[in-house]
């Protein structure tokens, strides 16, 4: 399997602020789990008039923690990755605490919660609603900072990227994380974009990351080369186990992920998925009807 070049080294405590590059503050909720790692982390851009990028959980504590550290400052907008909740759960009691509009790629793009993956840690936003929708290349300027969105779909259609150029910094949401690999989760996750959302941060100049769970990632080309490397030696996985005769997708992920922690089993099965949804939809493996986590698998002919 590639090597990825975790980094799993944070100094925090959560409810602190901590300042992790000039004009930039992380607080960090306490939120930790298996797929939040530490905690969800909101990032404060700027001094005296700000921005501030994924209020994080529906947390009290967190939002006494925010609202603390912006006491002398106004809150000019406020940005959300994509809608899950550990990322935009407090989004709304965050905006009417301080006034701001909140910015976003628009609602959860999945209607129906019986129709959504199942709950990853915190799951969907489904009251979540952006007073304005925003779209890759979208620029958000306050007096001493210039941010612009990223469309990257893949972890979900409506996930942004928020660059500071002038830093040539990158804050990646659940894109990229340091840690871990991100989950790509059918219905809305979707491998194909995902893959082309990586290449898209490749082709750009970043050079550092700031994802909403972990530690800055300081070499960004080094690391999305290798998350994708991962990916593709995930297909040749999948089609190894077709191979050998394993056809359903709990089989798969079990011969698979026999050392991962089966707390993530559910997670991975949900990547396991993406994967085989991409490969049906190249042409390279076939279905017993709709590809989905009850259908049996063989490579095509």
């Amino acid at each position: 399997m590639a090597s990825i070049p975790f980094v799993k080294d944070i100094d925090f405590a959560h409810g602190r602020s901590d300042r992790v590059a000039p004009g930039v503050r992380r607080v960090i909720a306490n939120n930790p789990g298996p797929y939040t790692y530490t905690g969800s982390g909101t990032y404060i851009i700027g001094e005296g008039e700000v921005a501030v990028i994924d209020p994080g959980p529906d947390d009290d504590a967190h939002l006494e923690a925010l609202l603390a550290e912006l006491k002398s400052e106004r809150v000019s907008h406020i940005l959300v990755t994509h809608t899950h909740r550990d990322h935009c759960g407090l989004a709304m009691k965050f905006a009417a605490a301080t006034g701001a509009p909140l910015l976003g790629f628009g609602a959860h793009p999945v209607k129906e919660q019986k129709h959504d993956a199942p709950a990853l840690d915190e799951g969907a936003d489904y009251s979540y609603a952006p007073d304005e929708t925003i779209g890759d290349g979208a620029v958000i300027e306050g007096p001493d900072w210039r941010i612009e969105a990223v469309h990257t779909p893949g972890h979900l259609s409506n996930h942004l990227c928020f660059a500071l150029p002038d830093q040539k910094a990158l804050f990646t949401g659940d894109h990229i994380m340091g840690w871990a690999t991100t989950v790509v989760a059918p219905p809305d996750g979707d491998m194909n974009a995902y893959l082309t959302s990586l290449d898209t941060l490749l082709a750009r100049d970043d050079e550092i990351y700031f994802p909403t769970h972990g530690a800055p990632i300081k070499n960004p080309k080094r690391f999305v080369r290798a998350v994708k490397t991962h990916r593709l030696m995930r297909d040749a996985q999948i089609l190894e186990q077709l191979r050998k005769g394993r056809s359903t997708i709990n089989e798969i992920t079990a011969a698979m992920y026999a050392d991962v922690d089966k707390r993530l089993h559910g997670a991975a099965a949900l990547n396991v998925l993406a994967h085989l949804i991409r490969l049906t939809q190249n042409g390279v493996v076939t279905s017993d009807g709709a590809p989905g986590m009850n259908a049996n698998y063989i490579l095509s002919d």
